[in-house]
């Protein structure tokens, strides 16, 4: 759609002026008021054919009675305030564009439509609706272009839209809606061929940005979001963001007007400005790519801004995968009627990077998608097994060496005192305690462990030791020297109320 000027509220953002009201705006210029020569032409119309134009005739109702044949009425800028159900009395099995713009339209009865089956271009923007009923256009199976833009709705019934299976262009622009209708575009509950939404200048505060893009970019290259006081957030920013790299229409022809209102700013602030910004410092999403393992099947999909066109893949070996039952050279790959490619039992070589070609009504697009390939399968082999044994049990026996470490590798200063002890026995009547707390040569550094164990008054592990002041005299071992005595505080129970053998 071309960018908003002075006149952009006056018609819907679909380009120039459609030929049907063109020839319409000449037919009543060429002649205001009918003379009456037509017996079935109505009062103050212009009729050719089997179009009817009653524009600017000032009327408060719709003019009686209307030829069945007619296929395009044209009741603009009059005084048509509401629209009851009988409005046509007959049914109109041939209408195919109503026209009701500027009128100060004020009710819509939910039956109004119920004589024109076959509408499929139905114009009520310019007019005073405030709400869009339940069913409200429910009897239009056929509608193509719903046109409901300036207008002073706010509220919209999640019904309204029903039935419309043929709904391609949705304009909803400059009304007063607060609350997004995700229905429309949630899969399962949105017109099947939806392909446009004008949210435009309405009073949305909030997007669903992480719902908004799931969607298919077919539907978010005409989903217009500009002039709402839209919070700022890094979600909003990382949406158009990702869709000016797309080079999405609704993104790139409205960039200055995809505001937000930043907390402390004086004034909105351009989305797309968001990058690096504080308070928010928000990042570029970069598109994810995809994960999978050895012996897998997967769907890249082709995510492109035409719906419609013909495509085909090119694999990162350079063959191409076309609808035509030519895949790749191991017939792995296979190209699907949505225009994915499928991959089935992947093998390392699969990894790389893949080409969708897509051929659009107005342009060819191009686009890329990588894939990642593990040299593991999903639920684990002997492989992973052995490494994860192996694994284990290197650490229980680091944990059972630093055990041995610590409780069975000999005190340095016992070696010392047996020296000194050889050398010059000790006298009978030195207790523990004068032999610890000297430092003498002969003994060298008191060992702490060892003097806690035999120190006077305390048995093995701090324990009292009821007359264990002293120590036992050494014997006599040979030429050697002298060797103490068996006692149960010795070193080796130090650490433990049982000897280590």
């Amino acid at each position: 759609p071309p960018r908003p000027g002075p006149g952009s509220a006056m018609r819907p953002a679909g380009g120039a002026v459609p030929p049907l009201s063109l020839l319409l705006s000449l037919l009543s210029l060429l002649s205001p008021l009918s003379p009456g020569g037509s017996a079935w032409c109505p009062p103050r119309c212009v009729c050719a054919s089997n179009l009817l134009s009653c524009s600017r005739a000032n009327l408060s109702a719709v003019p009686a009675p209307l030829p069945r044949f007619a296929a395009v009425l044209d009741l603009s800028h009059n005084n048509v305030s509401r629209l009851r159900g009988d409005w046509a009395p007959a049914r109109l099995p041939h209408l195919h564009a109503l026209l009701l713009s500027h009128n100060g339209l004020l009710f819509v009865s939910t039956e109004a439509f119920a004589h024109v089956p076959r509408l499929r271009h139905l114009d009520l923007s310019n007019n005073r609706l405030r709400a869009l009923d339940e069913n409200l256009f429910s009897d239009l199976g056929e509608l193509e272009v719903l046109l409901l833009y300036n207008n002073e709705i706010a509220t919209v019934d999640r019904t309204a839209f029903e039935n419309l299976a043929r709904l391609r262009k949705l304009y909803l622009g400059r009304n007063r809606i607060a609350r997004f209708p995700l229905e429309l575009l949630r899969e399962g509950t949105r017109p099947p061929r939806l392909a446009l939404l004008d949210l435009s200048a309405n009073r949305l505060r909030a997007v669903p940005a992480a719902e908004l893009q799931a969607l298919p970019a077919w539907l978010r290259d005409r989903l217009y979001l500009h002039d709402n006081p839209l919070a700022c957030d890094c979600p909003l920013f990382q949406l158009l963001a990702r869709g000016r790299r797309r080079r999405l229409s609704a993104v790139l022809d409205f960039q200055k007007e995809l505001r937000c209102v930043l907390p402390g700013a004086p004034g909105p602030v351009g989305i797309l400005a968001l990058a690096g910004r504080q308070p928010l410092n928000c990042s570029e999403a970069r598109e994810a790519v995809l994960e999978a393992h050895l012996g897998d099947s997967i769907t890249l999909g082709c995510d492109s801004r035409w719906q419609g066109g013909s495509r085909h893949w090119v694999t990162p070996a350079g063959d191409r995968v076309a609808g035509d039952g030519n895949g790749d050279g191991n017939g792995s790959a296979a190209l699907l009627a949505n225009g994915s490619l499928a991959l089935r039992a992947l093998r390392a070589e699969d990894a790389g990077t893949y080409a969708c070609w897509v051929a659009g009504p107005a342009a060819n697009e191009t686009l890329y998608v990588e894939l990642l390939v593990h040299n593991f399968t999903l639920h684990g082999g002997p492989d992973t097994l052995n490494t994860a044994y192996t694994t284990l049990v290197g650490c229980v026996l680091s944990v059972v060496l630093v055990l041995i470490y610590l409780y069975l590798t000999p005190c340095r200063c016992c070696g010392r005192g047996r020296a000194g002890a050889e050398k010059a026995a000790a006298p009978r009547d030195d207790s523990a305690n004068s032999s610890v707390l000297s430092a003498s040569p002969a003994h060298g550094r008191p060992c702490p462990a060892l003097g806690a164990a035999t120190g006077a008054g305390t048995g093995q592990n701090g324990r009292f030791k009821a007359g264990g002041a002293h120590l036992p005299p050494p014997t006599q071992q040979g030429p050697r020297g002298h060797r103490k005595g068996s006692d149960p505080d010795s070193v080796s129970s130090v650490f433990s109320d049982t000897p280590i053998v």
